[in-house]
């Protein structure tokens, strides 16, 4: 990667910020909502609903994108609106305004990192491989805001979140003034149509996955320190466990580059799903057992790190040139957007009546389906 060319230490200063939120709303803001008084299936359908921001949001922003060949002023305002919006969300105490603040804000939050993904894909040209470097910064970003508030909010109340992730966000949105567009961020590279890529069965089963895949992390989004702090660990265990995850996660980065020439994207896709499943067996059946949760947690570097950088770059294969926001677009869409959104409405009509267990047997079974379907039909190429 060459300085000169690329704004590495811009381009990670925004993954730093952005997931910065990102860990401060995660784990946090159930326990937020659970302060308001509101029950897990109100929560399931506050976060099912605000996910399915992402199946509109970032494929309308897009294809704006890829029409005008200029993502970073969406980006920017987007962010913009996306201060503003929270501010009101945390003001906000009844159910229905946190639904509809939170609808809005997601609508906006969720459209710049697809837009990021895509010109920092941009920036790198040829050098694509090296995309976990800067994205690294982003799980750092998060390590740091979990590892920091879970001890604050031991001592201190909850209710002064909202503000502790809007100044992060205003952050974010400063960095994002520095970063420049990319020279090549409109690259006439000759492609089949939308409509021909997304017929194509490889593509098909990819976009499938990547619902499956967040679709089986909703429960452990949504109900995860819910669960632990029920079990009876405490807010920094539970912090401490979700940074445990993202330090795995980092670890996945750093090996990425290696990973790829060793085992190929495929092999990769369909090992991430295997130990995701036992990922939630285990949480389901052992998660009393501190050293068994460990180990659950370090398999994030495969369900989420190992994933996503496999993911982002077949997405990058399977959607060239003005193709490329919008595959991200999708990629967001479907699988942090109808994904989440649909695992958490149903996790959260599961959580009372069936129990976590059930729950997270029900997010195994679903991502052994799609690493079936990905060893028998999966290819590296579109």
């Amino acid at each position: 990667m060459n300085a000169a060319t690329v704004p590495y230490w811009r381009l990670s200063g925004f993954y730093l910020f952005y997931f910065g939120v990102v860990g401060l709303y995660m784990p946090y803001w159930p326990l937020y909502l659970d302060s308001l008084g509101l029950t897990p299936q109100s929560i399931g359908i506050y976060f099912g609903i605000t996910s399915a921001m992402r199946l509109v949001s970032p494929n309308f922003w897009g294809w704006l994108a890829d029409r005008h060949g200029r993502r970073l002023p969406i980006i920017r305002y987007c962010l913009a609106a996306s201060c503003v919006l929270f501010v009101f969300l945390g003001l906000a105490t009844t159910l229905i305004w946190l639904v509809l603040l939170g609808a809005v804000f997601g609508f906006f939050w969720t459209a710049s990192l697809p837009q990021f993904e895509a010109t920092t894909l941009t920036h790198l040209g040829e050098k694509v491989h090296a995309y976990s470097n800067i994205r690294i910064w982003g799980s750092l970003g998060f390590i740091i805001t979990v590892s920091l508030v879970s001890w604050y909010f031991e001592y201190y109340s909850v209710a002064g979140l909202p503000w502790v992730i809007v100044s992060v966000m205003v952050l974010c949105l400063l960095i994002s003034l520095v970063i420049p567009e990319g020279a090549t961020s409109h690259a006439h590279v000759a492609h089949d149509p939308l409509a021909t890529v997304l017929k194509k069965r490889t593509v098909f089963i990819l976009l499938f996955a990547c619902f499956i895949m967040q679709f089986s992390h909703a429960p452990y989004y949504t109900f995860y320190s819910i669960y632990l702090q029920n079990l009876g660990y405490s807010k920094p265990v539970t912090g401490a466990m979700w940074s445990l995850g993202v330090v795995a996660e980092v670890f996945a980065f750093l090996v990425m580059r290696r990973l790829i020439v060793w085992w190929g994207l495929r092999r990769l896709m369909i090992l991430s799903l295997v130990l995701a499943t036992l990922r939630w067996c285990l949480i389901a059946v052992f998660a009393d057992s501190i050293a068994v949760l460990i180990f659950a947690q370090l398999l994030h570097a495969a369900t989420f790190g190992v994933f996503h950088g496999t993911a982002v770059l077949l997405i990058h294969r399977y959607f060239p040139g003005r193709l490329q926001g919008r595959g991200q677009a999708l990629y967001s869409s479907l699988s942090y957007g109808l994904g989440v959104s649909v695992g958490s409405i149903v996790s959260g009509a599961m959580w009372v009546p069936l129990g976590p267990e059930a729950t997270f047997f029900m997010a195994a079974a679903a991502t052994a389906v799609a690493a079936v379907l990905c060893w028998r039909w999966l290819q590296e190429q579109a």
